[in-house]
């Protein structure tokens, strides 16, 4: 780094977020952490500054305005600049839509997962304009490549991040602000132990394709100092996007008589 760069991570009270603000602590980048549970950044950001690294926790929620709007000025008045823009916030409830709860699994996780990470964005981007310079970095996932049964809202928010980043990729490229998707497969974080999912035939994503919260925090390390439109971890999962692409059809016979007519009463 020729100076310091800000670095702002949504959603850093735990699991990849956490992991990553680690990372980048003990690589030399202030660390601004966001995340609702106040507790649990502060005793990150103790843990982070006693390594050597420096890290200021802000309680923050993706869903409210002020929320933002108070993070970016408070990051902006202690720092003086934004320089990359962690949108890592974001949680999933699995189920079959009609089952799903229209408020707490079908307009909240949209509102965090999609709006809440537009919202953000706008917030920081001004100021990554009027610098000329900036990376903003948007978590997604497999699921906006590839969209199975259970995953329908998830996978819609997640497909809207894609969009969203190929789209402002495009918008702010002139002002030398770079713009990266990163789309995991499974991750062991808590994630998974809050989706509600239940499953009959016990489908999950193979052990071996498994990452952890620390193989993601390296990639997104190495998406900042080598900055790429989309990033698909592990490789294998590059490969089912593009059989869903060439082979629609396939994939959906595959799922439907693999997974849905055993999870189902059909």
């Amino acid at each position: 780094m020729s100076q310091r760069e800000i670095m702002i991570i949504t959603g850093a009270s735990s699991g990849i977020g956490a992991a990553t603000a680690r990372l980048f602590g003990r690589e030399g980048y202030p660390v601004v952490l966001a995340a609702r549970r106040v507790e649990r950044l502060e005793a990150l950001a103790k843990e982070i500054t006693a390594s050597g690294g420096e890290a200021w926790p802000v309680s923050t929620d993706v869903t409210r305005m002020a929320d933002i709007e108070n993070l970016v000025a408070a990051t902006l008045e202690r720092y003086g600049r934004i320089d990359i823009l962690f949108n890592n916030a974001g949680f999933g409830r699995l189920g079959w839509l009609e089952t799903l709860d229209p408020e707490g699994d079908i307009a909240a996780q949209i509102q965090v997962n999609l709006i809440g990470l537009a919202q953000m964005t706008r917030a920081v981007l001004p100021h990554m304009i009027e610098q000329r310079s900036g990376h903003v970095i948007n978590m997604a996932s497999m699921a906006g490549w590839l969209a199975t049964p259970t995953y329908s809202i998830y996978a819609a928010g997640k497909f809207g991040v894609r969009g969203f980043t190929e789209a402002l990729r495009r918008e702010v490229r002139v002002w030398g602000i770079h713009v990266s998707g990163i789309y995991p497969g499974g991750v062991k974080t808590e994630f998974s132990e809050k989706t509600g999912a239940q499953r009959r035939t016990g489908v999950t994503t193979p052990p071996a394709l498994r990452l952890s919260a620390d193989q993601v925090a390296r990639a997104v390390l190495g998406l900042h100092k080598r900055p790429r439109r989309a990033l698909i971890i592990p490789w294998p999962m590059r490969l089912a996007a593009w059989i869903n692409f060439l082979a629609p059809g396939v994939v959906d016979w595959v799922i439907e008589q693999r997974f849905v007519r055993r999870e189902r009463d059909v």
